[in-house]
């Protein structure tokens, strides 16, 4: 998968201060539904994840990209307030996590963007030919609807300044113009080339 460049060991040190957190506690190992007699568990959860096997994950370099890792610390706190009550202890705990980790994801992020910058663009962060800007426009019509609303989630995770929302409508403009060339080459080309 991807080399072990300064992404991955930002990622990797974040996880790894998540994991530490004394509220990570429940987070790190997968939840034992059998001991604790939460037979409904595996029916409303489909997708197990903790933070134990993120950090193996990250180790064993078996992520295409950092956001593959974040999106998999994500489904942690998605799951546990898809299963425990809203205002339960867990889904308020799995809340805080989550912003706590959105708060030091978009950190790592914005170092990741100014050090790339800082380097004269070089790799994934150079900014996007008008060629592929074009492509990537006119592939936005030839996706479902499914696809589409991975790219507006992906976009609004990554680069919220790439959209315009009007409520009223319920409608997203996405302005190819405004995305940042490192969510740009991560979502971009060959994604649905």
């Amino acid at each position: 998968m991807s080399g072990q460049g300064p992404e991955w060991s930002g990622m990797a040190k974040l996880v790894a201060q998540v994991y530490a957190k004394s509220d990570a506690e429940p987070f790190r190992e997968p939840v034992d539904w059998k001991s604790l007699g939460l037979f409904d568990y595996p029916q409303i959860i489909k997708k197990p994840m903790d933070l134990g096997q993120v950090k193996r994950k990250i180790e064993q370099m078996k992520y295409n990209s950092i956001h593959d890792a974040a999106d998999d610390v994500r489904l942690i706190w998605k799951n546990c307030m898809q299963y425990n009550a809203d205002g339960s202890d867990f889904f308020i705990l799995a809340q805080n996590m989550s912003k706590k980790f959105e708060d030091k994801f978009g950190k790592l992020q914005k170092d990741l963007d100014s050090k790339s910058a800082a380097n004269g663009g070089k790799g994934n962060s150079s900014e996007p030919t008008l060629e592929e800007k074009r492509t990537f426009a006119k592939l936005l019509y030839k996706i479902s609807k499914e696809e589409l609303g991975r790219v507006i989630v992906d976009l609004d995770n990554k680069c919220p300044t790439a959209l315009t929302k009007n409520s009223a409508e319920d409608e997203v403009e996405i302005n190819v113009d405004r995305i940042s060339p490192p969510a740009f080459h991560t979502r971009g080309k060959g994604q649905f080339v």
